[in-house]
């Protein structure tokens, strides 16, 4: 168990014990043309290990005034909910382009897997000022999450942190000339330097490699 901290909320920290005992669950498959792709599958369908991730991320942010949790299409629609239930505050749904009505849309972005539109958000979804917890699966270029800040910032919120269940560091401030993208510098160059974004579970310890036949294809999206 995590220590607590001076208010008495556990600190949990990233790839620390809880995080690793879940990390045993996630295993990652060739897909989408890259090699590793973590399947949070894992975890889904274990109810005791999906609400443990749930009172993680509860007894983290509920110390912190927040209006609202923002989930990113789709996988932070699994999240999300369940999260903001435990907080007892509104979701929100950061959606991809054309599906719903009502909404703002974001500048077109780029994520590991190429170019993609602009997430949406209703204009009625976040008032001026109001604190917003966004949350996704699993963050990588921060392309994504790029786009649902930007979504609320342009109905005048403020976006408190970006929370993700994996974080993958290899793109938060690569070396000059290793090709991968820089999460950094795409923040800082969008104006979003200020917005932390926080991973229960690093690249390092997601080592569990998935069992596929030989019949096994990458079927995934092309990019």
């Amino acid at each position: 168990m995590s220590a607590p901290t001076s208010s008495g909320t556990p600190e949990y920290t990233q790839d620390g014990p809880e995080a690793r005992e879940i990390a045993s669950v996630i295993p990652y498959f060739p897909f989408k043309g890259i090699p590793r792709f973590y399947d949070i599958a894992g975890f889904l369908s274990r109810p005791a290990v999906f609400q443990r991730i749930v009172s993680i991320f509860a007894a983290r942010y509920s110390p912190l005034s927040i209006d609202a949790v923002a989930g990113m299409d789709a996988r932070g629609f699994v999240l999300g909910p369940p999260i903001a239930l435990a907080l007892g505050k509104p979701f929100l749904m950061v959606r991809k382009a054309g599906k719903m009505p009502n909404a703002i849309r974001s500048p077109p972005y780029e994520c590991e897997y190429g170019k993609r539109e602009g997430m949406c958000l209703q204009r009625d979804a976040v008032k001026p000022g109001e604190r917003v917890l966004i949350i996704d699966d699993l963050v990588a270029t921060g392309g994504t999450l790029s786009a649902g800040i930007e979504c609320v910032r342009m109905l005048g919120g403020v976006v408190v942190e970006c929370a993700c269940v994996v974080e993958l560091r290899m793109f938060v401030d690569p070396p000059e000339g290793s090709g991968l993208p820089n999460r950094t510098k795409l923040f800082g160059e969008l104006g979003m330097g200020d917005v932390p974004v926080w991973g229960l579970i690093s690249e390092d310890i997601l080592t569990k490699e998935a069992e596929v036949g030989e019949d096994y294809k990458d079927d995934g999206e092309e990019h």
